[in-house]
């Protein structure tokens, strides 16, 4: 690797996510002021996530989102100080493109490379902007459902989905239901807006087992339903999300009863879901603990997140020397080292 060469003009990290839909680019300084947060999305003309195409998009809209990221933070490449990344988990030629763009930048920049635990970034950014120390964590988007917990080290999961994951439950269940992905409203938060319309709770499967849940099921049974035609739409997906929260909820306040930690905290796309944030403010309040929600703009997958992550890092000695800065698609939160935590 070239020699590195130390930023004289400040101390900034530049972050980059490309997990899966999103490509973004945050910039965050070493004190933890968020920069810059530029993404840009990959929405498919039908169905899910194609990983080749949202791939292709993330090549070809990387220089653009770049230059938005710079101008927004005011600063020069050469002011940069390290560069991270995405390294997983996620979908591979997603996390590839984000790898590529941060190879060439920092060896460009001579300057170092840090890979990011995706996981683990969507936890510490949510702990930066809510002022959460020590929580226990419901981390839940479209490709991840886990209820997480610092403990010697690493972060441990007390709990997780042995399928599918939450957001991917909602989306699938919308994308079956007709309703389509509009920018800026996630098919997530059309079903949210659907279930506040609805009140009949109509029997769904609820599976938990030990700490972990299972949401295939459910949602083999609420598209049932919907194709059988018995139930009108807003009240499917009430019951589908009453079903599924509660679920996950459940795994929750087991983790904060065993933990006895007085923090819960809420992240990953779905955190912007109020019935969810209301069920776990109300498991809070029961066992004595403060309830903590990221901040919209840093809910879904984010260049930011990756920063902050990248700085905190850094600042504890962990990078990743290019030739070895491959991707690790199943990169489980509990297999990272968080020496910044104490």
């Amino acid at each position: 690797m070239s020699k590195i060469r130390k930023s004289e003009s400040g101390s900034y990290c530049l972050g980059i996510e490309s997990s899966a839909d999103d490509f973004g680019i945050g910039i965050a300084s070493f004190n933890g002021e968020i920069l810059a947060n530029q993404s840009d999305c990959y929405i498919p003309t039908e169905g899910g996530i194609h990983p080749r195409e949202a791939a292709r998009h993330h090549a070809e809209t990387a220089d653009k989102v770049l230059r938005q990221a710079l101008n927004k933070a005011g600063i020069k490449p050469s002011d940069l100080t390290c560069i991270a990344f995405s390294q997983g988990p996620g979908l591979g030629p997603c996390l590839r493109t984000g790898a590529t763009v941060a190879r060439a930048l920092a060896s460009y920049l001579q300057i170092p490379l840090v890979g990011v635990n995706h996981s683990v970034a969507h936890i510490e950014i949510g702990k930066l902007k809510t002022g959460a120390k020590d929580p226990v964590t419901l981390y839940a988007s479209g490709g991840n459902t886990m209820v997480t917990a610092y403990e010697s080290g690493r972060y441990r999961v007390f709990g997780e989905t042995l399928d599918i994951a939450l957001g991917n439950c909602l989306d699938v269940f919308a994308r079956e239901a007709g309703l389509k992905h509009k920018q800026g409203v996630p098919l997530g938060a059309a079903v949210e807006q659907l279930a506040a319309g609805g009140g009949r709770l109509v029997s769904l499967p609820y599976v938990v087992k030990g700490m972990d849940l299972s949401l295939s099921g459910l949602l083999t049974a609420a598209t049932a339903q919907l194709h059988g035609g018995n139930c009108s739409l807003e009240d499917l997906c009430y019951s589908l999300q009453e079903h599924a929260f509660s679920m996950v909820s459940e795994v929750t306040e087991r983790a904060l009863a065993h933990t006895e930690k007085k923090e819960v905290l809420l992240t990953g796309g779905v955190a912007a879901n109020k019935r969810l944030q209301s069920m776990l403010n109300v498991i809070a309040e029961e066992h004595a603990a403060k309830f903590s929600v990221v901040p919209l703009q840093y809910a879904t997958d984010n260049g930011a997140m990756i920063a902050w992550t990248g700085v905190l890092a850094f600042q504890h000695g962990l990078t990743t020397p290019i030739d070895t800065s491959y991707v690790r698609l199943r990169w489980r939160v509990d297999k990272v080292d968080v020496p910044w935590i104490r």
